[in-house]
């Protein structure tokens, strides 16, 4: 019986020593576990860099262990007695910690490994002198074993003795970890480390290009989840900071192609369909912590704490006021987005990825090493003659300023923005289409920090580049950022309203919403929705055809959609009233086919309208077949808010159809007398 060597998984949490229980299994089956578990172990590589010769020692000895097991397994197996068995299933255990301990070290952090490496040392030195413990308390001459083989136990006896006496670290190790922790200190006092003693370091831990080095950056962010203690955690925040200084000036800039590599290896969310419902409607991605606001909208945590600690009141969704700020843990689609990664194969801890240190460079080391960084890619952008290396520099300001807000503060104080305004020319778009694309993201991530949106906006030239680039930029990516940033940027009521005066910022969302992919569709709708928070821009949007644009878009994209024109109903006076007559048939049959926001929407829209435009709208909407059905089912099903707007709508359509309203003006077209209503309809 053979076991061919196999791909080790990736593992986000070890198992404590609690998590591995003695199996309770018939003898035959216990003695084959133990054999298949020893030429697993056996078949495991020795570690390469660190704790080589520990990793090495305990393969052996399971390659020793092998042959006992294969023995007993082909033998007719006896009843072991009570003491026997329990040595055996204790042996279990142990062989289990084994292999799950050098599976951690091979695909954990190299550098956490270093810095743990006495601790991990003595893991392994723990299991040994179990292994040895057991094997003295194994009744040899119970097991009827041939003389070779017992000898090969008495060796592994012998070996698990010696193993005690022995240094658990190496000395090289020790060293190594040494002046890693000594360039940490040197960094929290503003010591530029020595290039060559870092080269020294990365050589001795395998980390020997950008590409591995990218990886073991995000092992390490893996790494923070895996902490309790606050102390740990700053440490690998430290370290994190220290690759990503390294990785730039000891390999250069990571490239995007590298980048493609590297997530082919594992799919991502990106590369999922991800349900609407899933998605935060904020920043439109994959939902790691949702939250319940006051009116019921579910949210990212992250993304509406940065909103509300904008000093916003409202929910950016509905509009509503929000009585409170109190964020509530939607637990059940936490739940069913996990169960959702885990059909897709995708990781849920991907969000802990995007969420890095937790959002905030927490101590000295990092801070000063996240400042070197950004320095030392300013300046080499500043250097840059041609587009090919600026394209690399920017790409990896791109990645830095996504990981939290502490890189976007260090960034933009090194005077980057000033520098990334010229990659966002049509020209440099229409020869090097994705240093445009770098350029508007890098700025799109930046503008994420409430202090760089005002960086932004007074920086000369950059919000016209951006505007630029959302009019006419050379992909659909590029022109979707920049619809992103423009999102961004109006969560400042000051922002909001000049760029809600800009006849190009409205344009451009409208034209990139109507024409663009759904991806780009979705980014220019959000900001469109963010911009109708100011009545005057809201008359802006109506006068340059909103309503239009949303009678083309609501079949793609019905709930961004059916929001924006809730709002513009609300605002945009008369006129935008008038402008929805053809839409009151679809907003009556979405009370019923859309998600639950959508049907809250449309119900609260067609309220306004029916209100606002008299019996000429309600007359509409009651030629929809089976409405009343529609409103009643909505009643039912619907959210609190849902049901009351339906009962307010139920009501309009009964007093138009008892002929109770009062008029204050009439029309005649044709035959038919058209009143206007002034009747105003309880809520």
């Amino acid at each position: 019986m053979t076991v061919s060597p196999r791909v080790i998984p990736p593992r986000k949490r070890r198992p404590s020593a609690e998590a591995f229980i003695s199996p309770k299994l018939s003898d035959r089956k216990l003695v084959e576990s133990l054999y298949v578990l020893s030429q697993e172990i056996s078949c495991l590589r020795p570690l390469q860099f660190l704790l080589k010769r520990n990793s090495l020692s305990i393969i052996r000895k399971a390659k020793l262990l092998t042959v006992l097991f294969e023995e007993l397994w082909g033998n007719q197996v006896s009843p072991f007695s009570p003491s026997t068995l329990l040595c055996f299933e204790e042996m279990y255990i142990v062989l289990q910690r084994m292999k799950t301990l050098i599976e951690d070290c091979w695909n954990g952090s190299k550098m956490w490994l270093l810095v743990q490496i006495e601790t991990v040392a003595n893991s392994f030195h723990e299991v040994t002198m179990d292994l040895s413990t057991l094997l003295d308390i194994l009744h040899l001459k119970e097991l009827d074993l041939s003389q070779d083989v017992e000898d090969v136990v008495v060796l592994i006896r012998n070996q698990c003795s010696s193993h005690s006496q022995a240094s658990s670290v190496d000395p090289r190790d020790s060293t190594l970890r040494l002046q890693v922790l000594t360039l940490l200190e040197q960094i929290k006092r503003v010591i530029v480390p020595d290039h060559s003693k870092l080269h020294v370091i990365f050589q001795s831990l395998g980390l020997r290009d950008a590409f591995i080095c990218r990886e073991e950056i995000e092992s390490l962010e893996a790494e923070i989840q895996n902490q309790i203690d606050q102390k740990s955690k700053h440490l690998a925040v430290a370290l994190i900071g220290l690759v990503r200084y390294s990785k730039c000036v000891l390999f250069g800039e990571s490239t995007q192609k590298s980048d493609a590599i590297r997530r082919r290896r594992r799919k991502s969310v990106v590369e999922a369909n991800v349900p609407a419902d899933f998605r935060c409607p904020i920043s439109l991605e994959l939902m790691k912590d949702p939250v319940v606001v006051a009116t019921g909208q579910t949210y990212d945590r992250q993304s509406i704490n940065v909103w509300i600690e904008s000093g916003h009141n409202t929910c950016p969704k509905t509009g509503q006021t929000m009585v409170h700020t109190i964020l509530i843990p939607n637990a059940a689609l936490k739940n069913l987005i996990a169960v959702w990664c885990r059909e897709q194969g995708i990781p849920f801890e991907y969000a802990a990825s995007n969420e890095k240190v937790n959002g905030v460079i927490t101590n000295k080391a990092a801070l000063e090493a996240t400042k070197m960084t950004a320095s030392f890619l300013i300046n080499k952008l500043s250097a840059s003659q041609s587009m090919e290396p600026a394209n690399d520099v920017v790409y990896e300001l791109r990645v830095l300023a996504k990981t939290d807000s502490g890189s976007r503060t260090c960034i933009a104080e090194a005077g980057a923005i000033p520098l990334l305004v010229r990659y966002l020319g049509s020209d440099v778009g229409a020869n090097f289409p994705n240093l445009q694309v770098n350029a508007v993201t890098t700025i799109l991530n930046l503008s994420i920090l409430e202090a760089n949106k005002t960086r932004i906006m007074e920086t000369d030239g950059t919000l016209s580049g951006v505007i630029e680039v959302l009019r006419s930029g050379a992909t659909w990516e590029a022109k979707g950022n920049a619809a992103a940033t423009i999102f961004s940027l109006s969560g400042v009521d000051a922002h909001r309203k000049r760029l809600g005066r800009k006849t190009r910022v409205i344009m451009g969302l409208m034209d990139l919403a109507k024409n663009g992919p759904t991806s780009s569709k979705r980014d220019a709708l959000v900001a469109i929705l963010n911009l109708a928070g100011d009545r005057e821009t809201v008359i802006r949007l109506v006068e340059n055809g909103i309503v239009e644009m949303i009678c083309e878009v609501i079949n793609v994209l019905p709930e961004e959609s059916i929001t924006i024109l809730e709002a513009v109903v609300k605002k945009g006076g008369l006129a935008a009233i008038a402008e929805t007559y053809n839409l009151i048939k679809k907003l009556a049959v979405l009370l019923r086919e859309g998600s639950d926001t959508t049907r809250e929407s449309a119900a609260a829209t067609l309220v306004t309208i029916c209100r606002k435009g008299g019996s000429e709208m309600v007359a509409e909407l009651a030629t929809v077949l089976r409405i009343e059905r529609f409103i009643w089912e909505l009643m039912e099903t619907g959210t609190s808010r849902a049901r009351r707007k339906a009962a307010s709508l139920l009501r309009i359509l009964r007093r138009w159809a008892a002929g109770l309203d009062a008029y204050s003006t009439s029309s005649t077209t044709g035959t038919t007398t058209v009143t206007s209503s002034t009747i105003l309809f309880p809520s």
